[in-house]
């Protein structure tokens, strides 16, 4: 009796062991999943935000967010970084390339300089970027 206990104590370490490294393995940026194919985009300007995707934004900006919307055979890849102490920073495309069947944008963002930073106003920083209508999901690193 207690060798089964031991037994399945052992069996039941050995599975939640192996479990996060199953869950990480398809969690890589490497190029395992095949060749990036770089793809065109625009970043896109506050009066060219379509209005439906203004208002998502409005209502999300407060936190951090990512979305997708199409619009008139455009995709439009959002990305922001929530409300922070003070103005100075943004966000700005790292790349955007398609590999492994999907759609992957990297973003860096950036904080502000000595001089932004003694502001104090507050600032709620996003990208918006539009590349033509793809069907292939997004993946946003």
């Amino acid at each position: 009796m207690k060798m089964r206990m031991k037994r399945k104590r052992r069996q039941s370490i050995w599975m939640l062991c192996l479990i996060p490294v199953f869950l990480l393995a398809g969690c890589g940026k490497g190029s395992g999943d095949g060749e990036k194919e770089t793809l065109d985009y625009e970043v896109v300007t506050e009066a060219e935000i379509p209005p439906e995707l203004k208002t998502i934004i409005e209502e999300k900006k407060q936190t951090e967010f990512k979305l997708t919307y199409t619009c008139d055979g455009f995709l439009y890849l959002v990305a922001g970084l929530g409300q922070q102490e003070t103005g100075g920073y943004s966000i700005s495309v790292g790349g955007l390339y398609l590999q492994g069947g999907s759609v992957c944008l990297e973003t860096r963002s950036m904080g502000p300089t000595k001089e932004e930073a003694e502001a104090k106003t507050p600032s709620c920083p996003y990208l918006v970027i539009r590349l033509p209508y793809r069907e292939e999901p997004v993946v946003f690193l």
